[in-house]
């Protein structure tokens, strides 16, 4: 086991899922055998506002703190929060970005939402490998948006060494049974989205 924690970012909005993302996460890397600590450092739980979640994995982990510069994974599961929050990752560290877009709930009628190519530019500033994800295209051709989120975990198990059994485990003790088929359905369809990945390696 690496003594080095692995930390993940995790930023979306309320009523996108990335709590229950960083939950099935945290759940992942205990059953991985990790030290896990995990925190929502900043969250409005209405539809619309910012939520932040960090995430450690680690043999020893004594903070779910993550400082600015020192994320190891950048998950987005809207694409102007990747951009709020792309400092929090070290250099060389891996985005992913569901491609999203949803106006911020305290948005003035005279705020304007940057256009993806200024996003692009943005993120690429701050890392080589950012991975492009169709998650709500993909969950609503699934027939639910609400899904968009379990795409993101499984187009981020491309990127970690850990057997798909493991990720199916875990997601059975997070997700009602009724809704399980559905789920991994979008879990399998955000693997298939990352056939070509960008990233260094995978994540130990």
């Amino acid at each position: 086991m690496d003594s080095e924690p692995i930390n993940f970012v995790l930023v979306g909005v309320g009523g996108q899922g990335t709590i229950l993302a960083s939950d099935v996460l945290a759940e992942l890397g205990l059953k991985l055998g990790r030290d896990v600590k995990k925190a929502e450092v900043h969250g409005m739980s209405q539809r619309g506002g910012s939520v932040v979640s960090h995430l450690r994995w680690g043999q020893a982990v004594f903070s779910p703190i993550i400082p600015r510069g020192e994320a190891d994974v950048l998950i987005a599961f809207e694409k102007l929060e990747a951009a709020r929050y792309i400092h929090w990752l070290r250099p060389g560290g891996i985005v992913l970005v569901n491609q999203a877009k949803i106006m911020p709930a305290l948005t003035t009628s005279s705020a304007v939402y940057p256009d993806e190519p200024a996003l692009r530019a943005i993120l690429a500033h701050y890392s080589d490998h950012v991975n492009w994800v169709n998650g709500t295209e993909i969950a609503e051709r699934l027939g639910n948006s609400q899904t968009a989120n379990v795409v993101m975990l499984g187009a981020l198990s491309v990127l970690l060494d850990c057997e798909l059994s493991t990720w199916m485990e875990v997601l059975r003790l997070r997700i009602p049974p009724k809704y399980m088929e559905l789920n991994r359905q979008a879990f399998e369809a955000g693997r298939a989205a990352m056939a070509e990945p960008i990233c260094p390696t995978k994540v130990p």
